[in-house]
């Protein structure tokens, strides 16, 4: 009689951490629909865990697969995720070709370029950025973040080369390291009783922000130059963060519509643009309609505009 095979444990993975304790980003979605993640320090003894994983999935954070507690799932059949290749070799390269680009003897057109020539490729990267990122188009996205990459590296290099506070990428990258491990502390610094969740260190984050930058108003800090529905929403939001009541919201109709969709947890701007979008490819799908019957867009009446609209 043969003995029956020991069950295996499916959905169960051991992930070993990157540099620093990194979670590699491939066991993000098996950490988010685990029942249960464990550290090797807080794991229950190997038997016991792996007892539990045979009735959920458990994922196990190590730094150790020879861990008991990591050798116990692998035993039973548990999926291994490594961590991914140390990123940001090529960043260095990048950062070269601005450089020699900017030199002398580099390209012409770079090197008369200032902030201010430079504001309005950055405006325009950033919204084709967005709409890589509406349309699901990763390539287009890979190519966009690239672009708006060069738009950091490049005025990095102008503020390098200028006589007024000079400054250099690294400069750049250590003032952001600083920020994100100061409005991190339930990370970097063992702990904060403030976060629970999402929408907590969203609320901390904000109290930090105040707190460094030594803010008077709620609203300091908004950029006041942002599209008009955007800008109404980042003002209800601040000011329902500081207790505003709603009743002292404007109560113009377009306020008020942004300041109800906000208000709501939507993103008016959002919205809005997606709303315009699909009237964008309603208008393209009606003159298509029309040219394959031979009918000239341009000539088109409001009752042929309704013969030829999407359903």
């Amino acid at each position: 009689m043969t003995a029956a095979a020991e069950p295996t444990l499916s959905g169960t993975a051991v992930v070993l951490l990157g540099p620093g304790g990194s979670v590699p980003a491939a066991a993000l979605p098996l950490v988010r629909a685990a029942a249960a993640v464990y550290t090797t320090e807080d794991a229950p003894p190997p038997a016991v865990l792996a007892e539990e994983a045979l009735s959920g999935q458990v994922v196990l954070l190590t730094a150790d697969l020879d861990d008991p507690a990591a050798a116990a799932l692998l035993a039973r059949g548990a999926a291994i995720v490594r961590p991914e290749p140390v990123y940001g070799t090529r960043l260095l390269e990048a950062v070269a070709v601005m450089d020699r680009l900017r030199s002398p003897g580099g390209c012409p057109w770079d090197a008369e370029q200032t902030h201010d020539s430079l504001k309005q490729y950055l405006v325009e990267e950033c919204f084709e950025l967005l709409e890589a990122i509406e349309d699901g188009d990763r390539a287009a996205l890979r190519e966009e973040l690239g672009d708006v990459l060069l738009q950091v590296l490049f005025h990095a290099r102008v503020a390098q080369e200028s006589a007024d506070a000079p400054f250099s990428i690294d400069d750049v990258a250590a003032e952001l390291v600083t920020k994100l491990v100061g409005r991190h502390p339930h990370v970097f610094a063992g702990g904060d009783p403030a976060v629970r969740d999402a929408r907590t260190q969203e609320h901390r984050w904000e109290q930090l922000k105040q707190q460094e930058k030594k803010r008077e108003s709620s609203i300091d800090g908004v950029a006041m130059g942002q599209p008009a529905a955007a800008l109404a929403a980042k003002l209800v939001q601040r000011t329902k963060r500081a207790g505003l009541p709603a009743d002292l919201l404007p109560d113009s109709p377009l306020f008020a519509t942004v300041a109800r969709s906000k208000l709501a947890g939507e993103d008016p701007e959002g919205a809005l643009r997606a709303d315009a979008r699909k009237f964008a490819a309603d208008v393209r799908t009606a003159e298509q309609a029309a040219r394959s019957e031979g009918v000239d867009p341009a000539t088109m009446d409001a009752a042929e505009w309704r013969r030829y609209w999407p359903s």
